[in-house]
């Protein structure tokens, strides 16, 4: 590899797929062997079955491990019989009679988001789409985490929660990537070390507030009467099949899962949808004409929970970017017991990548696999695609609990973005890619934002 920019190392791993096309091995640092999979064939076998070993007793990898300071042994970190246990309790939480209301509350969140872009539209100036995003799906996730409305979208990161998940989110990238500070005693003595440490207390304190107020709220008052359930309602009540509910470290540890999980990867899967279709004005001017259709004749661009079904050329433009560019790259398991991969078994305790991004980039899996074409996702040229060959929210067991609710989520900030305004990439300003356990990007996404007036 020419240096360690992400696309240098993509450009590596690309030769090393056309060469080993199911799989490769490699070191992380010097004491760290890894196997690198790619190929339905050879993926499959880990999400089916590994996670089956994981159910009774298996640890996480390491790299999951760098996260538990913060997020503890939450649904994302954890594993065995906890992890079990915690995906039944979560399971309501994500039902479609409790995303339904959160519609409106996606709705409210763009409505600020298209108040600060009309500025950039009435100036003619570029704007850094990536960060204004970030913002609106971070908006969202404290709304419907646990019904937080605090101005977040206009404070940013002057904001002290959010500039504390912001901070944290980029010590555990640069951390994870970074073998000389994965052991504790090292990494606590550097400056970004005490960053964490600080950040950490910080969101702990602030959700183990919001937590405990809503536990008195609801002792007193029973469920809301004039809300929504949120996800922390739902945690406080959930009990398993002998009556137990959740302690009240696991469910700050759902909480600060929850708002790690749900942000960052939505906003990378919104943001590099709308530089695909920057690339591709003629893809974005037929997601808008499908748009305008679908809100023609209405005093309001509020987007419907019955609409959500009716974007099905945006889906497949959705659906098209999130295999170019894969909000989450890379996913890890640890095996607990050997496992047959192709003509090699895999003793227990070894470390398994997933590697979605390579995976999606693969030749021998999909054809053309740089380019960007949406219709390769229509019903028809899917009937011979293995399930297995598209993971943008994994698979198996153990995949995304919240696919669903990220999903809505997509289109809804994608159809209001595109229905008020055209956008175009900023000529003086180069897209670099930053990948690490999302992909996101070293210097934002600058684009144009012109205002619009819809087709009918």
């Amino acid at each position: 590899m020419a240096s360690g920019k992400t696309d240098d190392i993509l450009e590596y791993e690309a030769s090393l797929v056309k060469k080993f096309p199911k799989y490769s091995r490699f070191w992380m640092g010097p004491f760290q062997p890894m196997i690198n999979l790619y190929h339905p064939d050879t993926v499959k076998p880990v999400l089916k079955i590994a996670v089956s070993f994981a159910i009774t007793s298996g640890p996480k990898p390491w790299n999951y491990d760098l996260m538990a300071p913060w997020l503890g042994r939450g649904l994302l970190v954890s594993g065995g019989a906890k992890w079990a246990r915690s995906r039944r309790l979560l399971t309501p939480a994500f039902h479609f009679d409790i995303l339904k209301p959160y519609v409106a509350v996606k709705n409210t969140a763009c409505n600020v988001m298209l108040g600060k872009l009309k500025k950039y539209a009435d100036e003619k100036t570029s704007v850094e789409m990536y960060g204004i995003v970030r913002m609106c799906t971070l908006d969202v996730i404290m709304q419907c985490a646990f019904s937080y409305k605090d101005d977040i979208q206009v404070k940013g990161d002057s904001h002290p929660y959010v500039h504390a998940v912001h901070e944290l989110s980029v010590c555990i990238e640069k951390r994870i990537l970074n073998p000389l500070v994965h052991y504790d005693i090292v990494y606590h003595m550097t400056e970004r070390g005490k960053r964490w440490k600080k950040g950490c207390d910080y969101v702990h304190q602030f959700s183990e507030k919001i937590i405990e107020a809503r536990k008195q709220t609801l002792e007193k008052e029973g469920p809301p009467k004039k809300r929504y359930l949120d996800f922390l309602d739902i945690l406080l009540t959930a009990k398993d099949d002998s009556g137990q509910g959740m302690t009240p470290l696991d469910i700050r540890n759902e909480v600060d899962t929850f708002m790690f999980a749900g942000h960052d990867t939505t906003s990378s899967a919104i943001s590099w949808t709308l530089y695909s279709l920057c690339e591709h004005p003629e893809y974005q001017q037929r997601v808008q004409e499908e748009v305008d259709h679908i809100l023609q004749g209405r005093q309001s661009d509020d987007i419907q929970w019955s609409d959500l079904s009716r974007f099905e050329f945006l889906t497949l433009v959705l659906k098209e970017a999130m295999r170019l560019h894969s909000p989450v790259p890379i996913i890890s398991r640890r095996l607990t017991e050997p496992l047959q991969i192709e003509d090699i078994t895999l003793p227990a305790d070894t470390h398994v990548n997933v590697n979605i991004y390579n995976l999606h980039h693969n030749p021998a899996v999909w054809s053309d696999p740089c380019t960007f074409q949406p219709e390769r996702f229509h019903p028809h040229n899917m009937q011979d695609m293995d399930p297995y060959a598209f993971l943008p929210f994994s698979a198996g067991p153990r995949n995304c609990i919240g696919q669903h609710f990220a999903m809505n989520e997509a289109k809804i900030v994608l159809t209001r973005l595109l229905r008020r305004f055209s956008f175009s990439l900023d000529p003086d300003h180069k897209v670099e890619r930053a990948m690490a356990m999302v992909m996101q990007t070293e210097n934002g996404i600058k684009m144009f934002v012109t205002n619009r007036t819809p087709t009918v």
